[in-house]
């Protein structure tokens, strides 16, 4: 098949989906009521719908009303009765796959259902959805005369009571058609290994020869393969490598501490970088415009959006608005109801929304993920602007990080400290300290009102981390490689404490 056609088929279904993303652009509250109302009666005669009455809710106030907000735990019963063979429990289609998720804060696996449903209107669909994106605000690409390198999880597929369990990727990549594989690197035979070092050095030695166009995978697991793939290449950057190479498709964690290092790697001024938001439970949003920050929340993947303004999350008054009463630079939790029978979730994620028209929203951090152990209300977003903002004044380049309380103790006041393992070390840590407090004192009010003259937290403490404690820690945990992510903020110094006696 000829690259002309390939690019000319890609154009028509382009055209043709875009008229359908212009609809949701045009009538958002519309169409998210009528995924809510589709998802009710689709689901009306489950165990669920039946104990809610989904057939006579007629509202989104009814719908609010009636269904309780929850959380895995809560809804982990019904998950694993459906896991042993029962169905038609929360989701009226056959449900046998489930997204094994670890998470960072639970040492318990989580098991998200996935059902066809999810595979095909949201996952796959949110795939073309990316490319029909981007090749509309990059009318000139040759993205389709060479293949995608993607890195995805490491875990094989497990079968269990009738049911398969393994990563997400390693889900959509079992299930995808056979043409896919045939546009992407490494085969699936390589992308499913279970051991993350083995699978690395097959990745390699699949993908050097490829003519590799784009690049698709977690930040930082994709930064040890590239330069892996130059150690063991001899070359200096990666178009020395891959020549056609034209955007990186990234997800999973902040691109922030890591695109000073990909711009080394890629050392073109017209190289795309394209932000993408997905998760086990569903994909939610893409970058829609050319080096853009925030990305467009995609509402037509059968998922119905709730948030939860976070001053006022896991209080007794706890406010919970729907997607048309939002409003902008406000930090929320995201609740979802979708079509795998995830109905209010609480996936523990937080945005916040840099545009009403379109809706379009930037990820702050994880509800669970930050440290307000004294008043001072630090999310991941500050942290990462914070270390962008001191690297580029100390030259500075970070790999990894970790940040937690040190609790007051009689008279002794708190503080917040640091262990960052540094690709690029500043010239002297003291001065990359007072930097780096002075750039959280200018993002955070809390954090600046809590310093103010040393009232209740002192000056943070960094440590230096030794080369590749990081990757131990995880490697220890039998978490290397695909989604497994490093926790940036606790509330807890479990994390911390484990590294940095590690680092000794």
């Amino acid at each position: 098949m000829s690259i002309p056609f390939v690019n000319s088929i890609a154009s028509w279904l382009l055209k043709k989906r875009y008229h359908q993303i212009e609809l949701f652009l045009k009538y958002p509250a519309e169409v998210q009521e009528e995924v809510m109302f589709k998802l009710l009666s689709i689901a009306k005669d489950t165990e669920v719908g039946r104990q809610y009455n989904f057939a006579s809710i007629t509202n989104y106030k009814e719908f609010a009303e009636r269904l309780p907000i929850v959380s895995y735990e809560e809804v982990e019963p019904f998950i694993e009765r459906t896991r042993k063979g029962e169905q038609n429990i929360f989701w009226p289609t056959s449900i046998k796959w489930f997204a094994k998720s670890s998470g960072t804060t639970n040492a318990k696996s989580k098991f998200i259902p996935v059902s066809s449903e999810a595979l095909e209107d949201c996952h796959y669909k949110s795939g073309k959805d990316l490319l029909c994106l981007y090749l509309n605000n990059n009318e000139n690409s040759q993205l389709f005369t060479g293949k995608s390198l993607r890195l995805g999880g490491s875990k094989e597929l497990y079968e269990d009571n009738g049911s398969f369990f393994g990563d997400l990727s390693a889900i959509l990549i079992d299930n995808m058609p056979f043409w896919a594989e045939l546009s992407s690197t490494p085969s699936n035979k390589v992308s499913l290994m279970s051991e993350w070092e083995i699978k690395l050095n097959a990745i390699i030695n699949e993908s050097k020869l490829e003519n590799v166009t784009s690049l698709a995978g977690v930040p930082s697991w994709m930064l040890v393969l590239l330069n892996n793939m130059l150690e063991q290449t001899g070359k200096n950057h990666l178009f020395e490598i891959w020549e056609n190479l034209e955007v990186y498709f990234h997800g999973g964690v902040s691109f922030s501490p890591y695109k000073d290092q990909y711009k080394a790697l890629l050392p073109r001024k017209q190289f795309n970088y394209y932000e993408i938001y997905n998760a086990s439970e569903g994909f939610f949003a893409i970058q829609d415009r050319n080096n853009a920050d925030d990305l467009l929340l995609m509402l037509d993947y059968g998922i119905f959006y709730e948030f939860i303004p976070m001053d006022s999350y896991g209080l007794e008054d706890q406010k919970v608005v729907a997607l048309w009463d939002v409003e902008l630079h406000k930090n929320y939790a995201i609740i979802i109801t979708t079509n795998a029978g995830l109905w209010r979730y609480k996936i523990g994620d937080t945005v916040r929304f840099t545009s009403v028209s379109p809706y379009r929203i930037k990820i702050t951090g994880r509800t669970k993920h930050h440290i307000n152990v004294f008043g001072e209300e630090l999310i991941i977003e500050n942290a990462e602007e914070s270390l962008k903002k001191v690297c580029k004044k100390t030259g500075a380049q970070i790999k990894d990080y970790t940040v937690a309380p040190i609790f007051m103790v009689g008279k002794e006041k708190g503080a917040h400290e640091w262990i960052i393992e540094f690709r690029k070390e500043p010239k002297d840590v003291n001065h990359f300290t007072e930097l780096l407090d002075n750039a959280l004192k200018s993002l955070n009010s809390d954090y600046e009102a809590k310093r103010y003259n040393n009232i209740t937290l002192t000056m943070p403490k960094v440590h230096s981390a030794r080369e590749n404690l990081f990757y131990d820690w995880l490697k220890d945990r039998n978490k290397l490689g695909g989604q497994h992510k490093i926790p940036r903020l606790s509330n807890k110094r479990v994390y911390i404490d484990e590294l940095l006696l590690m680092n000794k």
